[in-house]
């Protein structure tokens, strides 16, 4: 009897392994489209940044690379600067440059279900330059320059760290030109989007500078979602070089010194569109004519030696130090200082009692509506008067 062999069918088997092979090249044809991607959008993003930066009204600015880190929702600007530019001129001011801008997600206040960025700048530098630019054009040019920093970082920025940065103010026009500037520059800002806490001033602002061998502090809480300004901020430098300041005097004072330190403190407070504080200048160890001013006119001369001798009468010798107290309040809508107490307490520096060369811890949110008690003494309490910081 012969045997009877049945032919095995093949064609389930067949499909099944070309289905199997589809999905594997289809799979690779995916692969290779993402990672051509990720190889291209550096590129796309960093063309699409320059367009921008070389349109934005007022402004022309560049940047040399752009790196993506996408498992940490983040990308890098390298080597950025931005100008601001005549067009009618054609003349390139400097603004402000960096050596990196890191941008990215805040993981941290995604677990408390906040979608919001932070932003990090290394090397910076801020140049503020005094000009003769049109009021309104100069806001107009600072509306669009915002606009441009959004599109660079569309989500809400919740936290901001600066190291290593320069701010300087410039002006070209005065006689001698004035560049006056801060460096080592740090600052941190914290739940600026009130992403984490839900206290009265949940924001928090921390920098510190060195100026001209100085040393800058500087401390703000604040509610940056109020809809008037509302914060507390406490401030001080303390031990500057005064004759690195010289520039600055001989432009606004038509004078400079030949030795000194300069030093000053300040608080303010702001709520609901109103705000109060005070600024202390210290100037230490002052000599104003020196060396230096032999070659002087006589007019000038004059002036100077003027200046020395009220600084000689006005300063307190025990401890060597001019100072004063200048109280600062008033509203969004404008400001008041009070020179009687400013002069006040100069006299008061000088003859009675020196003042402290430190922050009063006075000033707080409830001052905006109840102020010190300092604050309504008379001229002549506010030199004779006790307890005075």
């Amino acid at each position: 009897m012969d045997a009877i062999y049945s032919v095995p069918d093949t064609t389930a088997y067949k499909k099944k392994h070309f289905w199997k092979k589809k999905k594997f090249r289809i799979f690779l044809i995916i692969v290779i489209i993402l990672i051509a991607i990720r190889i291209a959008l550096p590129y796309v993003l960093l063309h699409y940044a320059n367009i921008r930066l070389a349109n934005i009204n007022g402004y022309y600015g560049h940047v040399d690379d752009l790196d993506l880190s996408l498992y940490r929702g983040a990308y890098k600007l390298k080597n950025i600067y931005i100008d601001k530019f005549d067009s009618a001129t054609k003349v390139h001011t400097k603004f402000f440059d960096s050596r990196l801008i890191d941008l990215s997600l805040e993981w941290k206040a995604l677990f408390h279900g906040k979608i919001v960025g932070k932003l990090a700048f290394d090397h910076p530098s801020l140049r503020f330059t005094k000009d003769k630019t049109d009021l309104g054009r100069v806001r107009q040019d600072t509306s669009d320059f915002r606009k441009l920093l959004k599109s660079f970082m569309p989500l809400r920025v919740n936290r901001c760290l600066i190291t290593h940065g320069n701010i300087h103010y410039i002006d070209e026009y005065s006689k001698p030109p004035v560049d006056v500037f801060m460096n080592e520059t740090y600052v941190l800002a914290q739940n600026l989007t009130n992403a984490v806490d839900s206290a009265i001033l949940p924001s928090n602002i921390n920098a510190t500078a060195n100026v001209y061998g100085g040393f800058m502090k500087f401390n703000m809480n604040l509610n940056p979602l109020a809809n008037e300004p509302k914060f507390v901020m406490k401030a001080s430098l303390e031990n500057a070089d005064l004759t690195r300041f010289n520039d600055f005097l001989r432009a606004y004072m038509n004078f400079d010194v030949d030795r000194g330190a300069f030093g000053m403190y300040m608080e303010l407070a702001a709520d609901n569109g109103r705000f109060i504080g005070y600024v202390k200048p210290f100037i230490k160890n002052l000599k104003v004519l020196g060396a230096k001013d032999r070659h002087d006119s006589i007019l000038h001369w004059m002036w100077e030696a003027l200046v020395g001798v009220a600084a000689q009468v006005l300063k307190n010798h025990p401890h060597n130090q001019i100072a004063t107290k200048i109280p600062l309040e008033g509203t969004t809508k404008g400001y008041k200082s009070d020179t009687w107490y400013a002069i006040a307490d100069l006299i008061r520096n000088a003859f009675i009692q020196a003042l402290v060369p430190s922050i009063d811890n006075e000033i707080d949110l409830n001052s905006v509506y109840y102020p010190p008690k300092d604050e309504k003494r008379s001229f002549f309490g506010r030199i004779f008067g006790k307890d005075k910081k």
